[in-house]
């Protein structure tokens, strides 16, 4: 048996992509290798702490949430390690951390993937005392993604992106010719989980709010493009409303048209291009930019000419 990290107990700051889960599954996730049975022994005896205070194991994270986690002991046999992925960076300064995902990465380690862009961008820059995601992209959404470097600009961006301080803008093809110039969407949308494991969404009346404003740029008979801005952040939130409105994204293998995406063989066109926001440390203005990548340049050309 090795110590997990230096034999100190760590604290983390729960981000949007754990909102809801329950604490149990949390530390599951996070300390892999460490025996299911030692996990609850350390959750009933309260040497895990939320927000200070002892919790059950069915207690569901919320955003923000503090979570100490003690020192743990690891069996032997590890997780694959993570490969340093060169990932091209945005911007960078002493607080942030902006890189341009390509698609088909995870953000981070889970659900039968070993490791994220998280996890590779750790074991690239070693001596980083903190890199934490500031929020998350689907593993097949390419783009703009923030990490944060220093614990005050996480909690900063956490604060903003809850109160809709960040503007979020996608570039999307969907199936079928887009007839308004602008669509409002604003169904309520319900988290779930498969039986196997996968995380679904749905829209339901009861569900969490939930606005995506999305323009049409280009439109022919069977796709449009379309510029499209999130203003709450929920899970899978633009391929959700798109598809409930008619409009799948081309290549969603979750909330997409099957039949066409086996015919296309394309992956998800969704790309995560712009961002603007206050710095949170330096209060600097900052609007940043990705271009569309080629693989769906060349879809966009041949089929929106």
């Amino acid at each position: 048996m090795n110590d997990l990290g230096k034999a100190r107990a760590t604290t983390i700051e729960v981000g949007e992509e754990a909102e809801a889960q329950r604490i149990d599954n949390f530390l599951l996730r996070t300390l892999k290798g460490v025996p299911k049975s030692h996990v609850y022994r350390v959750l009933r005896s309260g040497e895990v702490r939320v927000n200070s205070g002892r919790v059950k194991p069915d207690y569901r994270l919320q955003t923000g949430d503090r979570v100490r986690i003690p020192p743990v002991r690891v069996a032997e046999r590890r997780a694959a390690t993570p490969k340093p992925l060169k990932l091209p960076v945005a911007y960078e300064d002493a607080s942030l951390l902006v890189i341009d995902k390509p698609s088909g990465i995870a953000v981070h380690g889970g659900s039968g993937v070993s490791y994220g862009v998280i996890e590779s961008l750790r074991a690239e820059r070693p001596q980083a005392r903190f890199l934490e995601l500031a929020h998350r992209l689907d593993r097949d959404t390419s783009g703009l993604l923030i990490l944060c470097k220093k614990r005050s600009a996480l909690t900063g961006l956490h604060r903003m992106l809850r109160e809709g301080e960040v503007r979020k803008i996608y570039s999307a093809v969907v199936k079928g010719a887009v007839a308004e110039k602008t669509l409002e969407l604003r169904e309520s949308l319900h988290k779930y989980v498969t039986a196997s494991g996968e995380r679904r969404v749905s829209v339901r009346q009861d569900g969490m709010a939930a606005a995506t404003r999305a323009r049409r740029l280009k439109s022919s008979g069977d796709y449009s493009l379309l510029e499209v801005e999130l203003l709450t952040g929920r899970t899978h939130q633009i391929r959700v409303h798109l598809a409930h409105a008619g409009h799948p994204i081309v290549g969603d293998d979750k909330y997409g048209d099957f039949a066409l995406n086996k015919e296309l063989q394309q992956r998800l066109l969704l790309h995560a291009g712009r961002l603007a926001f206050t710095h949170p440390v330096s209060g600097e203005r900052l609007e940043l930019r990705s271009p569309i990548p080629a693989d769906m340049k060349a879809f966009i050309a041949k089929v929106l000419p």
